[in-house]
């Protein structure tokens, strides 16, 4: 897998493997002690419900693992949570 610079990922769409709009990305969580990549945080204003896909917090934006990273290119896109 190439290297992909955090930088270049800010604002990038984050879509679904069916095409769902999540919303973009706003953020990426790590664990501090493993180092680890967790969580996908992205900015999900006006956009729809997304099941049990991604968590929600208070500011609209949703948590999605990293595990359900499919791609990256000009868009970032995740598997279902099925």
């Amino acid at each position: 897998m190439s290297e992909i610079l955090a930088r270049n990922l800010d604002g990038k769409p984050v879509v679904g493997i069916d095409g769902t709009d999540f919303g973009t990305l706003y953020t990426i969580t790590m664990d501090l002690e493993s180092g680890a990549l967790r969580d996908l945080v992205v900015d999900a204003r006006g956009r729809a419900s997304t099941g049990d896909t991604a968590r929600a917090d208070g500011d609209d934006r949703l948590q999605i693992p990293v595990s359900r990273v499919e791609t990256v290119n000009d868009r970032i896109v995740i598997q279902s949570g099925d």
